[in-house]
């Protein structure tokens, strides 16, 4: 290999070295702030993390499992699966076969047996269908399907009034009875359906956090369509979640919460929003949030709501309720039940107000407007970032470059870049073109433009 062969090997080992460096470094902040997690090190040793994502519900799930080194991954994937095809086998509306689909299609107002797992999800959801004055009503499911937003088919159509005065004839929570011993249901109408989809991928992440605790693992992130639950922590810190901008266009994280251990407020989040599961007509936009009250989406400025509580179940329905509610109802039964809750409201195109209570109140006090959060300028920092990386990387390398050749640093072919060979002629160190040659060629090309 030539001196000069050398050299281009080393300036590109010096490149992608310090490119693997500064690329390392930016991918573990970003992960650091939407909640990603890498492996650490504890008092008791080494624990790594480990990352399992699938398909449940209509959506998609992913579990960090820190440490429990002594379960297997194999184990860890099928008790993840099996537990969730537990929770769709009883109370997916998707499975004809699932519990609430025979209870949906049952026309019998007796009890009808359900398994003790879907009747304690049905009475959390009475719980906060009474506090809330049936703002929060799992029996919404005929009213979801007319505004197209249930199991069967879109058709993304208004319906008209009288289907609506119809269909909100079988609705409402105190048409429905629930007992936990022996576990039941009772329609106290035949037409009766409900639809757990506001509350069962919040009892959905509870079990799995329950069945990974009872396998050994403690240490865990589970998250099931964006709802969370957390145990025990990861190495080096406590787990983040990320508590994102009201916004489908992106995906912008514009809280990092820390889910500390023992914390009271629980460590289960759920968030409730109607910026992506919409449609237009005519210009009117339509949420899939629907009032049980109304029988008609939700209308109000209320972006999204997000609650932590002791359980993702919990979590999960109270943010659902007080999205339905809107921004003053919603801090105000927020506030008379104790319910941790940041509420984001918007204010114009551009802007959003953050109200909160209990633990998510500090959010409400310090955070910034959506406009601030999206400016050209917040948009230009990345590229700007990104820019005086490259070309510190190319400078480093330049330098490691002229080290390990030593010699001074050469500019452009004729000047700088010129160097001395063996027999006392020059050469472009740039090219290896005779700097002679170079200027030779020049004089010909200016000639040839003079005549």
């Amino acid at each position: 290999m030539t001196i000069q062969q050398t050299r281009r090997a080393l300036l590109l080992v010096a490149f992608l070295s310090s490119a693997a460096v500064w690329f390392g470094s930016t991918t573990a902040t970003g992960q650091e702030a939407t909640g990603q997690e890498a492996s650490g090190q504890n008092d008791s040793g080494p624990r790594t993390i480990r990352e399992f994502r699938g398909k449940t519900m209509g959506t998609t799930y992913m579990v960090k499992v820190a440490g429990a080194e002594a379960v297997d991954d194999q184990t860890l994937r099928f008790s993840i699966d099996a537990e969730l095809r537990r929770v769709n086998d009883q109370m997916s509306t998707y499975l004809e076969s699932s519990e609430i689909s025979q209870f949906n299609r049952s026309t019998s107002t007796d009890w009808f047996d359900v398994s003790s797992e879907f009747a304690a999800v049905v009475a959390e959801a009475q719980s906060i269908a009474e506090k809330t004055d049936g703002a929060f009503d799992v029996t919404v499911a005929p009213l979801v399907n007319a505004w197209s937003f249930g199991p069967t088919e879109r058709s993304r159509t208004v319906p008209d009034a009288d289907t609506l005065k119809q269909v909100m004839a079988t609705v409402g929570y105190k048409k429905l009875d629930v007992r936990i011993d022996p576990p039941g249901l009772k329609k106290q109408i035949p037409e009766l359906q409900i639809d757990l989809s506001s509350i069962a991928k919040g009892h959905g992440v509870d079990r799995v956090v329950n069945k990974l605790d009872e396998l050994g693992a403690s240490d865990v992130f589970v998250e099931i369509g964006g709802e969370v639950r957390t145990n025990g922590d990861k190495p080096g810190g406590p787990w983040k979640v990320g508590i994102q901008l009201p916004d489908a266009a992106r995906d912008t994280v514009m809280i990092a919460h820390a889910m500390l251990m023992n914390e009271a407020a629980g460590n289960a989040m759920a968030t409730s929003g109607d910026y992506r599961n919409m449609y237009v007509v005519d210009g009117k936009r339509y949420s899939h949030t629907i009032d049980p009250r109304t029988g008609a989406p939700v209308e109000h400025d209320l972006a999204s709501v997000t609650v932590i509580a002791k359980t993702c179940m919990q979590a999960d329905g109270w943010a659902t309720a007080l999205n339905v509610l809107g921004p003053d109802p919603a801090l105000a039964i927020a506030e008379q039940n104790d319910i941790h809750t940041l509420l984001v409201s918007r204010t114009d195109a551009k802007e959003y107000q953050m109200a909160g209570t209990g633990i998510l109140a500090q959010y409400a006090q310090a955070a910034p407007d959506a406009a601030d959060n999206t400016s050209w300028l917040e948009a230009l920092v990345p590229i700007a970032v990104i820019t005086f990386g490259v070309f510190s990387i190319l400078l480093f390398a330049m330098a490691i470059g002229v080290v390990f050749g030593r010699r001074s640093i050469s500019g452009s072919c004729g000047g700088l870049a010129s160097k001395t060979n063996e027999d006392g002629s020059t050469s472009c160190s740039l090219c290896s073109n005779p700097s002679d040659a170079c200027k030779e060629l020049r004089d010909k090309m200016a000639a040839g433009k003079s005549e």
